[in-house]
């Protein structure tokens, strides 16, 4: 499988290794490759983490690539274009969904679960599942984001709050906050057992459903300021994905730094998963000028993956407008 990797020049980050199928013809299974080899960004106290590949039925590495190879056939014959080009939440959900019906040891039961107190909706589930070898359903959360860190406030230097989304409408602490507070305890309200008792026993859970487990997913990219040094925030995972965001007039200056065979290509939303097959990276010089043009014109964040090949290695790159961010989120109360 080829490697992602991530380094950023005289920062004294840790480089970090994402395995993708880059030869893979198919962009899902690419996604999937890329998905199920990226960590968390971060563990919340008292959270359980996504499930293992050990847990899905991959224990070896060679047996998740085998896999991929035999799920070629199945991708063909599903709406994978359309969703791709759909919210980067929702096709990442839906990657999750096949995930967790086709791997050798889950099975999914429900998707996008509606719990109801009388009339009003509490929420949603986003997904639960089952193990071979234990019947009680699981419920997951599932979530994928891509946060630049400021190194001024607000909040500590740890701070959740210094993660922001290239847009400025939410941070990490907000989702956080959110998922700790409200999508995750919903599961065990008298109302979520209700619903799940009603279609889940006995036919998935026996004749009493067993108390039910609660795990969040939370992959993507931590992208880190060029101009400033910036500790991860608290509780982020040793092996996070990282990048590197810059001011758009900062630009000249970090890419004085790459060698000159660099390649590059621009990662057009919601297509900000795995990395892209090599044949769609050209020669950095012509593809950086319409990506800064788009900072520009449109004066908001683009995403830019770097390929060095003399490395076999890539790099993402947020490029900001120079008055980046126009809004910063307050930090949650």
């Amino acid at each position: 499988m080829k490697t992602e990797i991530a380094q950023w020049p005289s920062h004294g980050h840790t480089p970090c290794l994402e395995n993708v199928t880059a030869e893979v013809e198919y962009p899902a299974l690419r996604d999937i490759a890329w998905l199920l080899h990226t960590p968390d960004i971060l563990v919340l106290p008292g959270i359980s983490g996504r499930p293992s590949l050990k847990a899905l039925g991959w224990e070896y590495a060679h047996a998740l690539a085998h896999w991929l190879a035999r799920q070629r056939q199945a991708v063909e014959t599903f709406s994978w274009h359309a969703l791709r080009h759909s919210r980067m939440g929702h096709y990442h959900e839906r990657l999750w969904h096949y995930v967790l019906d086709h791997a050798p040891d889950t099975r999914l039961l429900a998707t996008n679960v509606r719990i109801f107190q009388r009339r009003n909706t509490l929420g949603e589930l986003d997904i639960l599942y089952r193990t071979r070898v234990d019947p009680a359903p699981i419920h997951l959360e599932v979530a994928i984001k891509f946060y630049l860190g400021l190194p001024d406030g607000p909040g500590e230097e740890a701070s959740l709050s210094r993660w922001i989304g290239p847009g400025g409408l939410d941070s990490l602490a907000l989702k956080c906050q959110h998922i700790a507070r409200h999508q995750l305890p919903i599961a065990h309200t008298p109302p979520a057992q209700q619903t799940l008792a009603h279609w889940l026993a006995p036919r998935d859970s026996g004749e009493a459903l067993p108390p039910i487990r609660s795990q969040l997913a939370l992959p993507g990219v931590l992208f880190y300021p060029w101009h400033a040094r910036l500790s991860p925030p608290k509780g982020a995972t040793a092996a996070h994905r990282r990048g590197l965001w810059c001011y758009v007039h900062d630009w000249p200056a970090l890419a004085v730094g790459f060698p000159r065979d660099t390649l590059a290509t621009w990662l057009e939303k919601p297509h900000w998963l795995a990395p892209p097959p090599l044949a769609n990276f050209q020669p950095l010089d012509g593809v950086i000028t319409p990506i800064l043009d788009r900072v520009i014109a449109y004066n908001a964040p683009q995403q830019a993956m770097l390929y060095h090949p003399h490395l076999g290695q890539t790099q993402r790159v947020f490029i900001v407008p120079s008055g980046w961010p126009r809004q910063i989120p307050l930090p949650p109360r």
